[in-house]
């Protein structure tokens, strides 16, 4: 007689391979992997894909970080660098620069130093923490790429420690004329932490303390490091600029970049955010158009005092009474990285 437990078992497997069979020619996929996955194939290799993050994609990565003053051509510097076969930048991730912030809380409060010490919460034990956080969501929030770029616009206050932890990154910090940036920012409502919208004296003096920051750190990693663009110059000299950004960066020369609008939505293209506020303006080509909108808009009283209100804006080569200024290049001018000097046209 046979056993009813083998027939049991026996009926249990076939009904198992028969499922599995169905769903095999059902054409049922598996889940999609994730943008961790894609990106550990396309540059490790499939073999390596179970261990953790980290140990493939080191502190040694060669990062691209776009930061500046918002309103600065930061979207307009991403979409460009996106545009290019081997690089990902993607949108604002937002996260980034208040994480970068609260990391800075910890280090300054003398006391919170102390407490974390105590608990064994060394500054090794945060920087590792932090590098594994940052790693996750540039890799994570957009497809894979050889060269990651993260662009959040004040991430670049913590250029100095954000060269620490990841010692190959390289920075490209966009200026622009304060004038023109704070006009932009008031006209369009660009609402930014401790700046008050109906003063134009409030936020110059607040847009050049926080260019002035972001500036001196830049100078301060050097010139193999850190790269300031001028808005102004890229979109007068676009492909003379995108040229030295891309031997900056270490990346072959591909003429995609001057046409990023081109690829706007497309595979391995340009994704843009329909929330970011210069969304609307980077889906047309590269342009003039802002170059000078803000003449004429900003109040008599604050352009006699523009030298005393914003001293950036000489710092940076720009003429503090010229309404406009002259943006264009003379022949030869001094290094951004001499401290003593302006940051004159290169």
């Amino acid at each position: 007689m046979r056993n009813p437990r083998l027939s049991l078992l026996l009926g249990c497997v076939l009904l198992c391979s028969a499922s599995l069979l169905y769903l095999g020619m059902s054409g049922i996929e598996c889940p999609p992997k994730s943008h961790r996955h894609r990106w550990m194939e396309l540059n490790l290799g499939s073999a390596n894909q179970n261990l953790s993050l980290p140990e493939h994609f080191p502190e040694g990565a060669p990062l691209i970080f776009i930061g500046g003053f918002p309103r600065s051509g930061t979207t307009l510097m991403r979409v460009m660098l996106d545009a290019h076969k081997h690089v990902r930048c993607g949108e604002e991730t937002r996260v980034i620069p208040r994480l970068l912030t609260m990391r800075a809380t910890w280090s300054r409060s003398v006391k919170e130093r102390i407490r974390l010490d105590e608990a064994g919460v060394t500054d090794q034990v945060l920087d590792a923490a932090v590098r594994a956080f940052l790693l996750e969501v540039i890799v994570g929030h957009g497809e894979p790429a050889p060269r990651l770029c993260n662009k959040d616009p004040f991430a670049l206050k913590s250029l100095s420690y954000l060269s620490h932890i990841f010692p190959k990154a390289k920075f490209v910090l966009m200026l622009r004329d304060g004038r023109a940036t704070v006009h932009s920012m008031i006209s369009r409502k660009v609402t930014i932490s401790g700046f008050d919208l109906s003063s134009y004296r409030d936020c110059l003096t607040k847009w050049s303390s926080a260019v002035e920051t972001m500036l001196d750190q830049c100078q301060a990693a050097g010139r193999d490091r850190c790269l300031p663009v001028r808005y102004e110059h890229l979109v007068l000299y676009t492909e003379e600029e995108m040229r030295k950004l891309l031997r900056f960066l270490e990346l072959q020369w591909d003429p995609a970049v001057l046409h990023h609008e081109e690829l706007i939505g497309k595979a391995g293209g340009v994704s843009l955010s329909k929330v970011e506020r210069s969304t609307d303006q980077v889906m047309k080509p590269v342009n003039r158009d802002a170059l000078s909108k803000w003449v004429g808009q900003i109040p008599a009283d604050v352009l006699s005092e523009m030298a005393e209100i914003a001293p950036m804006l000489s710092r940076l080569g720009y003429d503090p009474q010229a309404n406009p200024p002259d943006y264009t290049r003379p022949e030869t001018t001094p290094s951004p990285f001499n401290s003593s000097q302006s940051l004159k046209p290169t």
